[in-house]
């Protein structure tokens, strides 16, 4: 008589499919993060919305910079390349009679991702110390075209004449910041779904053993070149548009938002919050942009010291960054798997 079936140990075991349902389940705190976000610069800091629409908008670009670092480990330093992409593109199509916002970040979505996409065919063959020289390479290249066809860009000067519409053709982008920071932090939020979902999927699982492991996956028959390839033109795409909210938000343009700082920045603000947690994104973008602005005010010449002093003590007490750190105060029985 043969003896029954063991029945599974885990729910992993059990059904995968649930397992990821129950991974990608929203943590009842994200709500609440979510609330305070939104209501704590309109409620408590008004004047502090211009600030809060550029942390928003910062925290999209280093959430795309997470997707490809965090979870698929590309490293780059040229990432504001496709940032400054799709702010070219937002502000020559305003610059030039069309100044609708929402379009406009389609439309330079369309342009940074199909960049992206070209770029990822190079990005793919090559690991560690040349992806670090062809994605600096890359974002110099930019930043040399962009200067030297000033009729299209403004060069040096800077891309004048920008003039975005009203917003949903009633809401007016004023001085102090209302309607671009409740415009900046929509888009945020409805792309961060989007790449929660995403982390949480397969997809997502096989870009994380792509990165711990890409030999042994690629035993396993998953296609790791063709997976890199789409994650590196979703995230440019979404670089893409951060910048156009930027210049949509600001109505101006610079080379500087195509430049090696740009890049280090984002890393930095990155590597303050957690890579590849989704929100180590967004709390690195509000502390180094806080930072920055207060340290800025009381001492403008000497405020990257503090800066560096910061980093270095998050990298050597949090290697994980902030978010990392946080996660491991949480009891175990509280924690998604």
């Amino acid at each position: 008589m043969t003896e029954p079936a063991a029945r599974p140990s885990t729910l992993t075991e059990a059904s995968p499919h649930v397992w990821l349902k129950r991974r990608a389940r929203p943590n009842p705190a994200e709500f609440g993060f979510w609330i305070v976000a939104l209501a704590a610069p309109y409620l408590l800091f008004p004047t502090y919305l211009a600030l809060a629409n550029q942390i928003a908008i910062a925290a999209l670009f280093t959430l795309s910079l997470d997707l490809i670092l965090g979870y698929a480990g590309i490293i780059s330093l040229g990432h504001a390349a496709f940032f400054g992409l799709g702010a070219y593109t937002a502000g020559i199509l305003s610059r030039y009679g069309w100044g609708e916002p929402v379009s406009g970040l389609a439309a330079a979505a369309a342009v940074a991702g199909l960049v992206g996409y070209c770029m990822s065919f190079v990005i793919v063959r090559v690991q560690h110390l040349a992806l670090l020289m062809i994605t600096l390479g890359f974002g110099f290249l930019l930043t040399e075209l962009a200067n030297a066809n000033g009729w299209l860009t403004g060069g040096a000067d800077g891309l004048q004449g920008v003039d975005t519409w009203k917003l949903l053709g009633w809401f007016k982008f004023d001085l102090w910041g209302r309607t671009a920071f409740g415009y900046s932090f929509a888009v945020l939020f409805v792309l961060f779904l989007v790449c929660r979902r995403l982390v949480h999927s397969p997809f997502g699982l096989s870009l994380e053993g792509i990165r711990e492991n890409p030999v042994r996956t690629a035993a396993l028959g998953a296609p790791n070149r063709a997976h890199l390839r789409r994650v590196f033109t979703f995230a440019a795409a979404i670089a893409g548009i951060a910048g156009a909210l930027l210049a949509q938000t600001t109505e101006t343009v610079s080379l500087e938002t195509l430049g090696f700082q740009r890049s280090a920045e984002v890393a930095i603000m990155l590597i303050l919050g957690g890579t590849g947690r989704l929100y180590g994104a967004i709390v690195g973008a509000i502390l180094f942009l806080f930072a920055r602005d207060q340290l800025a005010g009381m001492n403008p010449q000497y405020w990257y010291f503090w800066i560096g002093l910061l980093l270095m003590a998050v990298v050597l007490f949090l290697p994980d960054g902030i978010v990392g750190g946080l996660a491991r105060l949480v009891p175990a029985r509280w924690r998604r798997t």
